[in-house]
């Protein structure tokens, strides 16, 4: 079982968490701020991860990316980062031995960047071509077009990328003033997680996690929009089609225990083999090789999105075959049985996850952050075994009628109606 060892706060306001996990030799550090895509202002959208990229670029006692990544290989750890519309994270994993080398690693590039201007322009380059690959890639349009079709112009139905001309636009002092804005250390939390017998004491700790600026609390976020879905298609003279779907369930993501319920829910509906989707569309009918849903809770909004990648002619009929599904769902509710073979299904999915030092710490960074709720795993674990029958009946019920709907492919919107 997991220990939460103790959560201090360094001077700048950075929550510092400790997670012991017992029988590991791995720690991972990571340090994360409510500074992802939803923050961001119109003509903004794409700088929270295009900081991300350059804050790998050096600090002050490692001046240079060669040495950021150097310096990571010597100790033998895998760094890296990532952004989504609610975070921006860095993370390092590391043998346990080298946890104080890591730490101070991570603590001096992302607290204390250069952000060089030579760096900025080079760095540029490399994003766009981030972006315009991304458009080569259907299925990562289809991830694009469905939140626009979910949220429109609100900042959840932007990219995290953010279009090309956004990023030619941005200069230092924008990214700078952005980074001031956003990532004030009472809305981020540094982690320690996994095997902590090499972590310095508590006076070292919090004098390198206090290498973050002090800065004011940020503004709130953009509240999410009222679900006024669209169906949006990009036409494309292709023989296969990537469906999405988005449903607005009614759930309260500040309730672990409901959020636990949705997963449930999300798992019998089409996140195995055993679940519905995965039966009738491709057991039963044949219809494609992918298809699945999967439940998301924003800091403010839950959302359940249906997927499939399949052969064009057959798009149409696992659209409706699908919705079928949903509404049967709604209707007469799920089986007790399916309902506790997926109980067990998502509990031990995530009890495998857990073994890994880094996905315990992401599930902490977000449980911290966006909720500000329990960051223990085992807290996790427990809220999905103690989900009954009538919760998630509940959540099957409170699922929207009204769905958003995005497909990249040869189709026309009036095909989706």
């Amino acid at each position: 079982m997991a220990t939460i060892s103790s959560t201090t706060v360094a001077p700048n306001g950075l929550p510092i968490h400790r997670v012991a996990l017992p029988g590991t030799r791995a720690v991972t550090v990571l340090v994360a701020f409510d500074a992802g895509a939803r923050t961001e202002r119109p003509a903004e959208n794409g700088m929270a991860h295009f900081l991300e990229h350059l804050v790998f670029k050096g600090g002050e006692r490692y001046p240079t990316y060669r040495d950021v990544n150097e310096t990571a290989e010597r100790m033998g750890g895998v760094l890296n980062a990532y952004t989504s519309h609610d975070l921006v994270a860095f993370h390092i994993t590391v043998r346990a031995s080298a946890a104080s080398e890591a730490i101070d690693l991570l603590s001096d590039f992302v607290a204390r960047p250069r952000l060089d201007g030579e760096e900025l322009d080079r760095e540029r380059g490399v994003v766009i071509q981030e972006i315009n690959r991304a458009y080569d890639q259907p299925s990562t349009v289809a991830e694009y077009l469905i939140d626009r079709a979910a949220f429109g112009e609100h900042p959840l139905g932007r990219t995290v990328l953010g279009p090309e001309e956004n990023l030619r636009s941005f200069t230092r002092e924008g990214i700078v003033s952005f980074r001031e804005r956003r990532w004030a250390g009472e809305r981020g939390a540094a982690l320690l997680v996994g095997n902590l017998e090499d972590v310095p004491p508590e006076e070292e700790l919090t004098e390198l996690f206090a290498r973050f600026p002090a800065l004011p609390a940020p503004d709130p976020y953009v509240r999410a929009p009222a679900f006024e879905p669209e169906v949006l298609v990009e036409q494309r003279d292709t023989n296969q089609s990537h469906l999405r779907m988005i449903y607005r369930p009614d759930v309260s993501v500040a309730d672990l225990r409901q959020r636990a319920a949705m997963a449930i829910y999300s798992t019998l509906l089409g996140g195995s083999m055993g679940s519905r989707l995965f039966d009738e569309i491709r057991e039963k009918r044949g219809l494609c090789y992918s298809v699945y849903a999967v439940d998301h809770a924003f800091a403010d909004m839950p959302i359940l999105q249906l997927g499939s990648g399949l052969e064009s002619g057959k798009c149409v009929e696992a659209y409706g075959r699908m919705r079928e599904i949903v509404d049967e769902l709604r209707a007469e509710g799920p089986t007790e049985e399916e309902v506790a073979r997926a109980r067990a299904y998502a509990a031990g999915r995530l009890v495998l996850a857990f073994e890994n030092t880094g996905a315990v710490a992401r599930h902490a960074a977000s449980e911290a952050i966006v909720f500000g709720a329990d960051i223990d795993p085992d807290a996790a674990i427990a809220a999905l075994d103690a989900v009954t029958f009538d919760e998630v009946r509940e959540v099957s019920s409170g699922v929207s009628e009204s769905l958003a709907v995005a497909c990249v492919g040869p189709h026309e919107a009036a095909e989706f109606a």
